[in-house]
């Protein structure tokens, strides 16, 4: 099993339903309450990609696609149109989007991560794919266009120096989610003029 820094067809992957999925347990008691438990901290995401297919083309670069992944084997990169960069949908990625950690003058390396908050409540999602240019980094509000590298394979951020006590260190940038297949057959019709679907296309979020 590997990882291919390959993204899947943004073209297709526009047309793509799906988002995350949580996983709860509810136990009813007798009295008509409820019990609520999380069986998981983070949330997954799935996807289905056959909604983007319009034309035979389409279906050749899925195919094509799917082929070089081994289906389920190898895992790749999503772009997921409906929540890709650090901004709000309507602005471009800046250097104060998102808080990556605080500096100890001693550590250099800090992941990225975004913040999802609805009134006091907060959940941080790691970002392990980010686009590869896309990057701003800010040291104390201040942007910073050089002393910093970004490993776009694992959304790790390491400065030449480490950052100062107490200094805050933010981010802004565009991200794809690593998926795979999550089925290992497309079932491919094709009618009288040669043009082609498929019902069901399924992706699922690679959690490490």
């Amino acid at each position: 099993m590997a990882f291919h820094e390959v993204r899947f067809p943004d073209n297709i992957g526009r047309g793509a339903r799906g988002g995350p999925e949580r996983r709860t347990q509810i136990v009813e008691l007798a009295s008509g309450d409820e019990e609520r438990n999380a069986s998981w901290a983070n949330s997954r995401r799935r996807y289905d990609v056959a909604y983007g297919i319009r034309r035979a083309d389409d279906l050749a670069a899925v195919v094509a696609f799917f082929e070089a992944r081994n289906g389920r084997l190898h895992g790749f990169r999503f772009k997921d149109w409906s929540d890709y960069k650090s901004s709000a949908p309507s602005q471009s990625p800046g250097p104060l989007d998102q808080p990556i950690g605080t500096g100890n003058g001693s550590i250099t390396s800090f992941a990225l991560m975004k913040r999802y908050s609805s009134s006091s409540q907060t959940w941080t999602r790691a970002i392990t794919k980010p686009v590869a240019g896309s990057l701003r980094v800010a040291l104390g509000g201040a942007e910073q266009t050089s002393g910093w590298s970004v490993d776009t394979t694992t959304g790790v951020v390491t400065f030449d120096t480490a950052p100062g006590a107490g200094v805050t260190i933010t981010a802004g940038f565009e991200f794809d989610v690593p998926v795979r297949f999550d089925s290992d057959t497309l079932d491919v019709t094709l009618d009288v003029e040669r043009l082609g679907s498929i019902t069901s296309i399924p992706l699922l979020e690679i959690r490490r």
